[in-house]
């Protein structure tokens, strides 16, 4: 019965939605310090690079791995970040594009540690290695009913659920508390922010690194979801999409990153036979967005006008 409801395809559709999420967020998280970023792809190589290339070489369990290319991305995020302090706004977006652009040349030229554009194979999958684990407690999927390749593309979605979660469960409480009304502060008036005493020089390298962690722990999982990439997965297309998602979304509330990322992650599935013509249709989807919300769908007073609905719906109750 089970294995009758899961479709692999599907779940495959959902992975690809949750990691889109997470790369949205990556870019959201420093735009709430006012910090325009185009190197989520590149931080994203980064991360899935270093994540494959620890499995493969040296044996290191999935979970170091991935942990250890998101370390790594953070630390070229705070090394990036530093000298990056004295841009803002379109020359930002510029400089980071073109360190996108950099790390991308660099896994296309270094060969012999990269394979180059032919890509690096023979990733461990992260479902296949956890299905071995529990098959060596004499666990096998036809004990519920599924088959294996329906196991590991669900055992992959409900981890990156959990990842997603927490990711968005950090984001929120982060701007709750004294960090995030800081970041926000500095968005708004970086000038006053500082004459108030904040520390704008940390806050802003803090959210900077942030993302650039959270774009390499997507590119890590990636990497381990796919078992195969190559430098093509980290072009200036994928960085101009990733930042689509959020502003379709909505740049100034997280719930906009998340519903861009899978808004826009479906549409191509969907509508299959215009999928080839994708970025054709999202910038067509930017340059009308931009002309009538250039807000995003969804921002601050729209979900306050949500929950002020709600609330007088349950009144009248």
């Amino acid at each position: 019965m089970l294995a009758e409801i899961i479709n692999p395809y599907i779940l495959q559709i959902i992975s690809f939605i949750l990691l889109n999420i997470l790369l949205a967020i990556s870019v959201y998280v420093p735009l709430s310090s006012g910090q325009l970023s185009l190197g989520s792809a590149g931080f994203k190589g980064v991360g899935a690079y270093t994540s494959a290339l620890l499995t493969i070489h040296f044996d290191i369990p999935l979970i170091i791995g991935i942990l250890a290319g998101a370390c790594v991305a953070g630390i070229l995020g705070i090394i990036v970040g530093i000298p990056s302090l004295r841009l803002s706004g379109v020359y930002l977006a510029i400089a980071t594009l073109g360190l996108g652009e950099v790390i991308r040349v660099i896994f296309v030229n270094w060969e012999s540690l990269t394979k180059g554009s032919i890509g690096l194979t023979g990733i461990p999958q992260m479902g296949r290695e956890i299905l071995n684990f529990a098959k060596g407690f004499g666990f096998d999927p036809a004990m519920i009913g599924l088959k294996s390749n329906q196991f590991v593309y669900l055992v992959i979605v409900l981890i990156l659920l959990l990842l997603v979660i927490a990711t968005i469960w950090f984001v929120v409480r982060q701007q709750n508390s004294r960090v995030g009304r800081s970041l926000s502060s500095i968005q708004m008036d970086e000038k006053a922010a500082e004459s108030m005493g904040i520390n704008v020089t940390y806050y802003k390298v803090l959210s900077f690194t942030q993302g650039a962690f959270l774009a390499g722990l997507a590119g890590a999982l990636f990497a381990h979801v796919m078992g195969y990439i190559s430098p093509s997965d980290f072009s200036y297309h994928r960085a101009v999409e990733i930042l689509i998602f959020t502003v379709f979304g909505g740049s100034e509330v997280i719930l906009g990153a998340v519903f861009g990322a899978t808004f826009l992650t479906l549409v191509p599935e969907v509508l299959r036979f215009i999928s080839d013509y994708r970025y054709i249709i999202y910038g067509i989807v930017l340059i009308i967005l931009m002309a009538v919300r250039p807000q995003g769908i969804f921002d601050i007073h729209l979900l306050s006008r949500i929950k002020g609905l709600k609330r007088s719906k349950g009144g009248v109750r």
